[in-house]
C-alpha cells in the first residue's frame, strides 16, 4: 500500500509539472499568434536585435571582431528570448558594443601648459616632470608612438598615485586607477571564460569601458603587493598588458577577441622593487621618487596641506596663523618620514586645537597664533 501511494503521488506531481509547462507553452504560442494577427511582430525581441545590430554598426569594430559579433547575433536570433544562453550572448554583445574600439581622446600637446599643471600639483619631483614633458614632445613629433610604461617607486606618502591624476590632467586624458594590492586571481586581469555563470571581463577591459576612450591614463597601484596562489599568478598575466610589443592584441578570456592597448599610458606605483618579479620589472621604466627635503615639505604644507586641513575642520584662513619656525619644528621634530602623511596628521591636529580654542572663546578672539613656544602644549 505504501509503495502504491508513493507511486501515485509521484505520478500526480509529475503530471502537474507537465501540465504547467504545457500550459505556459500553449499560452505563449497563443500570444505569439495574436500578435501576428494584429500585425505586431514579436516586437521586443526583434526590436532588441535591430538595436543591437545598429549599435554594432556604430561601434566601429575591427573586421575580425565584427565577424565574431555577427556570428553571436545570428545565434541570438535563433534562441528563445528567455533562455539562459540568450542572456549570456546578449551580455557579451553589450560588452562589445560599449567598448571604445575607435574612440580616442585628443592629447593636449602644449608643453608649457603641461609644465604649469605639473608644477601646480606637485612640488619638486623634477625627474618625473621631465619624463612626462619628453613623452609629450615625442608624441608631438611622432603621433603614432606607443604609450610608455612608467613605474614610480618610492616610500609611502610621496605622491605617486596623485601624480597619475596630475599627468592625466596635463595630457587632457581620462584617468583610471586599478588597485592591485592583495590581488590573487589571474582572472581579475584577464577575465573569466564565458562558460562560467556570472563571467565578466578583467579589470583592464572594465576600466577602458568606464573611461570610454582607448587612450586613458591607467594607474596600476601597488604593483609590488600582487600575490600568487592556486588561482593563478596575476603578475604573469600583467606581462602581456605591460609590453608595448604585445599589448596591441591583448586577448581577454571573456571577449576572446584581440583589443588594442598600445595607446593606453600605464603608470605603475610600488614601494619596493625587490618584490616585483624580474620579468615584470624589466618591462617598466622605473623612476625613483626620493623623499622630500625640509624646504619642499614646508612649501607643500603652506600651499596644499594647511589650506586643505583648515577647510576640512570648518575654519577660515584668518583663524590660524602658523609661524614658519613652528612649521619647521613640526617637520623636524614631530614627523620623521620621507612622505607627507604624518605631517598632514599633525597639521590636522593643530587645526582641531584651534577649533577648540575658537569655540571656547566664542567670538571674542577669532585668530589663534601657533608659535614655536606654544607648539609643544598644542601637540
Amino acid at each position: 500500500v505504501e509503495v502504491a501511494t508513493v507511486q501515485a503521488r509521484i505520478q500526480s506531481s509529475a503530471r502537474e509539472g507537465m501540465d504547467k509547462a504545457q500550459k505556459d507553452y500553449f499560452l505563449r504560442e497563443q500570444l505569439k499568434a495574436i500578435r501576428s494577427e494584429l500585425g505586431d511582430k514579436d516586437e521586443d525581441g526583434e526590436q532588441e536585435l535591430e538595436n543591437l545590430k545598429l549599435a554594432l554598426d556604430k561601434a566601429g569594430l575591427p573586421k575580425d571582431v565584427r565577424k565574431e559579433a555577427d556570428k553571436q547575433l545570428r545565434r541570438l536570433a535563433g534562441m528563445h528570448a528567455d533562455s539562459s544562453e540568450a542572456n549570456v550572448v546578449r551580455t557579451y554583445l553589450d560588452w562589445l558594443v560599449e567598448l571604445p574600439w575607435k574612440k580616442l581622446s585628443r592629447d593636449r600637446l602644449d608643453i608649457a601648459y603641461a609644465k604649469q599643471i605639473l608644477d601646480e600639483d606637485h612640488c619638486g619631483l623634477e625627474k618625473v616632470k621631465d619624463r612626462i614633458l619628453e613623452f609629450l614632445s615625442v608624441r608631438k613629433l611622432n603621433p603614432q608612438s606607443k604609450g610608455p610604461i612608467l613605474c614610480f617607486a618610492g616610500p609611502p606618502g610621496v605622491g605617486k598615485t596623485s601624480l597619475g591624476r596630475s599627468i592625466a590632467r596635463a595630457l587632457g586624458r581620462k584617468f583610471q586607477r586599478l588597485s592591485l594590492g592583495g590581488m590573487h586571481d589571474e582572472a581579475e586581469i584577464r577575465g573569466h571564460r564565458r562558460t562560467y555563470i556570472g563571467a565578466m571581463p578583467g579589470r583592464i577591459i572594465q576600466s577602458l569601458k568606464q573611461a570610454g576612450t582607448r587612450n586613458p591614463v591607467v594607474v596600476l597601484d601597488e604593483v609590488d603587493k600582487l600575490g600568487s596562489d592556486f588561482r593563478g599568478d596575476p603578475s604573469s598575466a600583467l606581462l602581456e598588458v605591460l609590453d608595448p610589443e604585445q599589448n596591441f592584441s591583448f586577448s581577454d578570456h571573456y571577449l576572446n577577441v584581440p583589443f588594442d592597448l598600445s595607446k593606453v599610458m600605464f603608470l605603475c606605483t610600488a614601494n619596493h622593487l625587490e618584490t616585483i618579479p624580474a620579468a615584470l620589472r624589466d618591462r617598466m621604466e622605473v623612476i625613483t621618487l626620493p623623499g622630500y627635503t625640509m624646504q619642499e615639505k614646508a612649501e607643500i604644507a603652506r600651499k596644499h596641506l594647511l589650506p586643505k586641513k583648515i577647510k576640512e575642520n570648518g575654519l577660515e584662513e584668518k583663524d590660524v596663523i602658523l609661524e614658519a619656525a613652528a612649521l619647521e619644528k613640526v617637520i623636524r621634530e614631530y614627523t620623521r618620514e620621507a612622505g607627507l602623511r604624518n605631517l598632514e596628521r599633525e597639521l590636522a591636529a593643530l587645526c582641531r586645537k584651534t577649533a577648540i580654542r575658537l569655540v571656547e572663546n566664542g567670538d571674542t578672539a577669532r585668530t589663534v597664533s601657533i608659535t614655536r613656544q606654544n607648539l609643544e602644549s598644542l601637540l
